[in-house]
């Protein structure tokens, strides 16, 4: 199992950072590699990827959900193992931290190499680049689910 850390400071509050994180179907435009997300229901999704040519689907469980504080997750089923947590720290009124912990198992000898190379480390650094830029240009959330998992 390997393990990955980031963090990002945006400047919004940390109602509106969260509030975006909840709005899994707009991952696409931030995440790459995320091709589709569908909100099965309040606890799962449904992900479709494509990394280097390798198309995967599976689903995500929200294991916890705290308003404002963290959303964690774990993988069921499908191709990929991964579980994480994403949480939400005010420095200010209108600056959050964002910080993701990510564990995961390479599949094969391309994603271990990727992962010996530091792929993922960049490409989660990336995405979080990516979200900071979407939720400050926008200034404001697409939406937001506030119920507690």
């Amino acid at each position: 199992m390997s393990q990955v850390e980031e963090s990002i400071e945006v400047d919004v509050p940390v109602r509106t950072a969260y509030n975006q994180w909840t709005q899994f179907d707009t991952f696409p435009i931030f995440m790459d590699g995320v091709e589709k997300i569908t909100q099965v229901n309040d606890t799962l999704t449904h992900w479709t990827t494509k990394v280097a040519g390798a198309e995967r689907e599976f689903d995500a469980e929200i294991t916890e959900q705290i308003p404002d504080e963290r959303v964690a997750w774990t993988t069921v089923g499908g191709e990929a193992r991964q579980a994480g947590v994403v949480t939400f720290h005010r420095l200010h009124d209108t600056r959050t931290k964002v910080m993701l912990q990510m564990d995961f198992d390479p599949e094969g000898f391309a994603e271990n190499v990727g992962d010996k190379l530091g792929f993922v480390e960049r490409q989660v650094h990336g995405d979080l680049e990516r979200f900071k830029q979407y939720i400050e240009s926008r200034g404001t959330e697409t939406g937001s689910w506030r119920g507690e998992v």
